[in-house]
């Protein structure tokens, strides 16, 4: 699933294993810096390009979830 990718990349970006799917990014010490590695994961491990202003819109594991799902993408 891809909440799951999502989670997982979060995780290691964020440098924690305690995230859950409702937990803001900004509350967990999100930074544009791991912003920016969160989208080149993006698109590496989901083939995604996912905005900026997208990410800062869904702070969450479950709402940008919800987005990428919405672009139709597929986890491998």
């Amino acid at each position: 699933m891809i909440v799951d990718v999502v989670r997982a990349i979060w995780c290691r970006e964020l440098q924690r294993d305690d995230i859950s799917i409702d937990d803001n990014f900004f509350a967990l010490g999100g930074q544009s810096v791991i912003m920016t590695g969160i989208q080149g994961s993006f698109i590496e491990e989901l083939g995604v390009e996912v905005p900026m202003d997208q990410l800062f819109l869904n702070p969450t594991v479950a709402s940008i979830s919800a987005y990428i799902e919405s672009l139709g993408v597929v986890t491998r």
